[in-house]
């Protein structure tokens, strides 16, 4: 920041994102999930700031590095994987999901503020989607070099605090997160099973609108019409919102 002739203030940000003015709740056209567990009922209520000086605009920025997921053709088949479970000790395949109906897949870790944004929500929509019959697994594959903080204990001691209800599961390797074709935290992959067929994908976007900081209310308004579309057999439409988050942390390319 610098103080210019006439006491003007200039500043200058870098790789900074002002984030945009709250939006109308009752813009947000809302699905069963939404309407069942409304932001309101659910205690999220955009922040207020108390000022002394009502003449002055504040403004919130985040500075996580934003990734956005990218393009994965729907109607490809989920790749197989075979991952533990920290929390249990379980090992998890495809497999396990067979008998159900619909699949939805998520690529979490510990510390992203964007995931850190959305856990009690993740909790609270699986919860109320896998009593319909809808099957939940989240995955990490952070690399623990880079950020132990998201490594198999921190992952168990997260999974019991937000009583996830879905199994945790650890990529080591990160190959399950390239076969997926998967880029950042949080990214959802929604697949839809019909008889004995395999799972073929049919949402790749977002959760809702709601980012860090931004004081839109968390509502998971976009990912819960996808399912609720898949459990009714209707319809999902192609035009999907990418999810935004932070990058998958790759390990280290090891020197030759």
């Amino acid at each position: 920041m610098a103080v210019a002739a006439g006491g003007a203030v200039t500043v200058t940000t870098t790789c900074v994102r002002l984030l945009s003015a709250p939006r109308s709740v009752a813009a947000i056209r809302t699905s069963s999930f939404v309407t069942t567990l409304s932001y309101s009922k659910l205690g999220f209520f955009p922040a207020r700031i108390r000022n002394n000086e009502p003449a002055r605009k504040k403004l919130l920025v985040i500075r996580a590095a934003r990734t956005e997921s990218q393009g994965v053709s729907l109607g490809s088949r989920a790749p197989n994987f075979q991952l533990p479970e920290p929390l249990t000790g379980k090992t998890w395949t495809l497999e396990d999901f067979e008998s159900y109906p619909a699949l939805l897949v998520m690529f979490i870790c510990n510390h992203c503020p964007f995931v850190k944004h959305l856990k009690k929500d993740l909790a609270k929509l699986s919860n109320f989607y896998m009593k319909k019959g809808l099957a939940v697994v989240a995955i990490s594959s952070n690399s623990v070099a880079t950020h132990p903080q998201d490594g198999p204990q921190f992952m168990a001691e997260d999974a019991k605090l937000y009583n996830y209800p879905f199994p945790y599961l650890y990529d080591e390797t990160q190959d399950v997160a390239r076969d997926f074709g998967a880029v950042c935290t949080p990214e959802f992959f929604l697949f839809k099973k019909d008889g004995r067929r395999p799972f073929e994908l049919v949402y790749h976007g977002q959760f809702d609108d709601s980012r860090p900081s931004n004081s839109v209310p968390v509502t998971g308004r976009d990912l819960s019409l996808a399912i609720d579309s898949v459990l009714s057999g209707q319809p999902i439409p192609s035009a999907q919102k990418p999810s935004v988050g932070c990058s998958i942390k790759w390990h280290p390319q090891k020197s030759l």
